[in-house]
């Protein structure tokens, strides 16, 4: 299921947001691609990654962070990705990007990976390892093939505290959320930590980066139809109605896949309860937590 949405969808994220898949916390001041690195170079420095060393990146997308982090801390960074055609376009932006020689992707399973026990100096994911079945044999696999004494770091899609099952408006954010998202169901920030606990992890520090004190610029901002930004212009309402219109054309005259506008439709859908889920902080893109694979 994840693997068939991504082929649908990869074109259109790439289109509206850039090559890297993902949400962040934003100071005052910061465009939203300005935010994206510097989220990024947050998840290097908490990782101390160092010249030289091997890093995987779970559930790579395109390969956007992977290429920022490579850059950034001069480390050779492996994404591991289920879905061809965003390997294919991965490989493309490597050579653009001139890290080719560093960076590579292997089409994998994360809850299988193809990867001897002990091999990264580090690991991370960014928005990937919400899609997994089963949270706890996730983190059972990357702790597998962590070196020892080594740290892995993650943001996760949680719910809050603030979700209440029993509020019929709550229920349909989620549902929203998981369905325009291709998620099996959400999970919240207790169970996520309970999980890579139980997978043998030793937790660090863990925080959810949305709360205001560490975005004051909410995070969901890009995806608010109510606002107007020339810098992320097609994101806006009247960006969006244009890219429905040419989505409609372009398909229309065959110039784009049957389906396209589907897609399109589908994706605004899941944009309106992000937005919603946020606001009312019951959701979060950007639980964070740093966590260790014990030396014995």
């Amino acid at each position: 299921m994840v693997n068939k949405y991504y082929d649908l969808v990869t074109s259109f994220y790439e289109y509206g947001w850039g090559e890297s898949f993902h949400f962040a916390n934003r100071w005052k001041g910061e465009s939203l691609h300005e935010s994206i690195r510097r989220y990024e170079h947050f998840l290097a420095l908490q990782l101390g990654l160092k010249p030289g060393m091997k890093v995987l990146d779970v559930g790579c997308g395109i390969g956007g962070p992977l290429r920022e982090i490579a850059k950034f801390s001069l480390t050779s960074v492996t994404g591991l990705n289920i879905n061809e055609y965003q390997i294919s376009r991965g490989k493309e932006l490597n050579l653009l990007a001139g890290v080719s020689g560093t960076c590579d992707f292997v089409k994998a399973d994360f809850m299988k990976m193809p990867f001897s026990d002990n091999t990264f100096d580090a690991v991370y994911a960014i928005e990937a390892t919400c899609h997994a079945p089963d949270p706890v044999g996730c983190y059972k696999e990357i702790y597998r093939v962590l070196k020892p004494g080594q740290c892995f770091a993650v943001y996760e899609w949680c719910i809050t505290d603030h979700y209440d099952p029993s509020n019929a408006t709550h229920k349909k954010i989620k549902d929203e959320i998981e369905l325009g998202n291709s998620l099996p169901n959400i999970r919240s920030t207790q169970q996520c930590i309970q999980a890579v606990k139980d997978a043998g992890f030793e937790v660090i520090w863990d925080k959810d980066l949305a709360e205001a004190q560490y975005s004051p610029v909410p995070w969901y901002l890009p995806l608010d139809p109510t606002r107007l930004s020339l810098s992320s212009f097609r994101l806006t309402a009247v960006g969006r109605a244009i890219t429905r219109t040419m989505v409609k054309v372009l398909e229309y005259v065959g110039l784009a896949p049957q389906g396209s506008e589907r897609v399109s439709n589908f994706l605004e859908k899941a944009a309106q309860g992000l937005v919603e889920g946020g606001k009312k902080e019951i959701f979060t893109p950007m639980y964070f937590f740093l966590v260790r694979k014990p030396l014995s």
